[in-house]
């Protein structure tokens, strides 16, 4: 029953739908979303935006994210930015923000980090940076730190869908935060300019500009060293190998009379026969390790096979991490199945042990680390860090597949 549910439940989740997107009239309201902010060269470290001392409205209304989003750090806020579809303008003030001492230590702190922000709009995100460094000479060493005040807007739509969206702040005059004693006030404004395309909805992906530096980079050169390695260390094993066979196949084809002198005993590689068949001390973390790699081995298998159906794409933002959650969930069942069949094979009695183990093997190390990670994050103010209800419905998935797994014991 557990398993139908889940089968049910991943459906309605994952299933691929036509993608259509959402469609506005000239003038109709699109709301702009605040993320998060962090460093440029650790993505991994985010924090709200709203952390920051910038534009923020009187109350925040937070977005309703999905599991995926929320397990990659998003924390979605309406904005004070007012962009209607397909109307474009040059200059609208957001808000003046008094900034402190304080204030600008922690912008100039960010800024010398090379903070970056992310807006969304229409399911597309927004990425540029909160200020400019600008280093002076080695001796004497000084840098200036300068805040964007003013962000430009380039949308691109067809008909009635928006495809595009960017934003910029180069050609502009940035508010200095190394000339100006506090406390000052600080303008913050923005333009928006839209501009048509024939660019189809379903490609719009293919119109997004990258933000991040590219790490994947393949390094040919390490890969060969790496496969001639390899052949190197499987040469010597077959030479080794092949030196013993021929020693004992030598001692086999003895004669009789040459064989008397020696020992009759098996040795050499003859001597498996009698590790073969016997049964290893520790039945229950063979099975379980058994169990666990199957599950993962299925699990990848399943991301693979999402992929290739598109489920993953720029309109399902982060959906793979919500998929994977369930599906190691689902595929809990493989892990209790091989485990439990191996461990009878063996012909093991204490199935309870095995069950608590199958399922604890890579759970409580994970949770363990994850733990430290997770107070830590929390510790800091960052965004990821995962809420408290997040955690109870981890907890409730990971228990309902442990309770499927055990259905094969």
């Amino acid at each position: 029953m557990a398993g139908l549910l889940y089968m049910v439940l991943i459906a309605a989740m994952l299933m691929p739908s036509a993608v259509v997107g959402s469609s506005y009239k000239e003038g109709e309201k699109v709301v702009m979303y605040v993320n998060k902010v962090g460093p440029y060269f650790n993505p991994q470290e985010t924090y709200h935006y709203y952390s920051l001392p910038v534009c923020r409205p009187d109350k925040v209304e937070h977005k309703s994210l999905s599991l995926g989003e929320v397990l990659d750090g998003d924390r979605m806020a309406v904005s004070m930015y007012q962009i209607d579809f397909k109307e474009s303008f040059d200059r609208k003030e957001v808000c003046t923000v008094t900034l402190g001492e304080t204030e600008v230590d922690q912008l100039e702190e960010a800024i010398e980090d090379l903070y970056y922000f992310e807006f969304v709009y229409d399911e597309i995100p927004i990425r540029g940076f909160v200020g400019h460094l600008e280093e002076g000479p080695i001796l004497p060493h000084n840098h200036k730190t300068y805040l964007w005040t003013h962000l430009h807007f380039t949308f691109e739509y067809n008909q009635n869908q928006v495809i595009s969206a960017n934003v910029t702040s180069m050609g502009l005059n940035p508010l200095s935060l190394t000339e100006v004693m506090p406390p000052f006030p600080a303008t913050f404004t923005y333009s928006a300019k839209w501009f048509p395309t024939d660019t189809k909805y379903s490609d719009r992906g293919t119109r997004q500009q990258k933000f991040f530096p590219q790490h994947l980079e393949i390094h040919w050169l390490s890969i060969v060293n790496s496969i001639i390695l390899v052949f190197l260390l499987l040469g010597f094993v077959v030479l080794i190998l092949l030196r013993v066979l021929k020693s004992d196949f030598a001692r086999y084809n003895l004669t009789d009379e040459d064989g008397d002198e020696m020992d009759q005993d098996d040795n050499g590689w003859k001597i498996v026969n009698t590790d073969v068949f016997r049964f290893p001390s520790h039945k229950s973390i063979l099975s379980a390790i058994l169990g666990n790699g199957s599950q993962f081995l299925t699990l990848g298998f399943g991301i693979i096979f999402l992929a290739l159906l598109g489920f993953f794409n720029v309109h399902r933002h982060h959906s793979m991490n919500s998929a994977s959650v369930l599906l190691y969930a689902l595929t809990c069942c493989v892990a209790g199945f091989v485990s439990s069949r191996f461990f009878r094979q063996l012909g093991g009695k204490n199935w309870v042990w095995n069950i608590v183990l199958t399922g604890s093997l890579f759970a409580v190390p994970f949770f363990v680390v994850w733990s430290v990670v997770n107070s830590v994050a929390w510790y800091h103010g960052s965004t990821q860090a995962l809420p408290f209800t997040t955690i109870v419905l981890l907890m409730f998935i990971w228990l309902i597949g442990a309770e499927f797994s055990c259905c094969f014991f």
